[in-house]
């Protein structure tokens, strides 16, 4: 009877163990992709760890280093700074020279007469009175000027605006910069 059961159940023995050998191929095969796939995994790791380091360095070498880089360095940076300290009081110069220059220009443009109704009256008065010095000028060298003369009065009379204009600028910016040296006194 043993015997019986033995042969009854036989196949299903067979079944289970081809089915085992099935699922260990599967399974070996599983293995053997894995193991291809992650054989490098390793050297990776090692690879891609991150190592930190640490070196430690006497005092007396790190303010070597430093004196040395300070050195190196430090003699480009005052030159820096030199040059930019240059150029700030170069363009300070330059915008107080504007101002005086736009001070100074404001004068003279008040001196002159504005438009309207009474600078007409003062421009007609302003050319009478150069008409008549011209006239008591013509009347001094006895009347009639020749060719070359009269070039060489009108030559000098231009010149001699030229020196008034001169002049009148001159005492403009005599009082500007008297004007300057009393406000760097008030800050003083």
């Amino acid at each position: 009877m043993a015997y019986q059961s033995y042969q009854q159940q036989g196949p299903s023995y067979a079944s289970c163990v081809t089915s085992l050998r099935t699922s260990l191929s599967y399974l070996q095969s599983s293995v053997s992709t894995l193991d291809a796939g992650i054989s490098d995994f390793p050297r990776l790791t090692s690879l891609l760890k991150t190592v930190r380091h640490y070196e430690l360095i006497p005092q007396p070498t790190l303010a070597a280093a430093e004196a040395s880089l300070r050195d190196e360095i430090g003699p480009f940076i005052s030159l820096l700074l030199d040059r930019a300290e240059k150029n700030i009081d170069r363009q300070a110069r330059r915008i107080e020279t504007l101002k005086a220059r736009a001070e100074l220009n404001a004068g003279r443009l008040s001196h002159y007469p504005s438009e309207g109704g009474g600078s007409a009256q003062q421009e007609r008065q302003r050319r009478q009175q150069e008409r008549e010095k011209e006239k008591k000028l013509k009347a001094a060298r006895g009347g009639r000027l020749d060719g070359s003369a009269a070039l060489r009065a009108k030559v000098v009379m231009q010149r001699k605006e030229a020196l008034k204009y001169s002049v009148e600028r001159l005492e403009m910016e005599v009082q500007q910069k008297e004007r300057e040296l009393r406000k760097r006194l008030e800050r003083a």
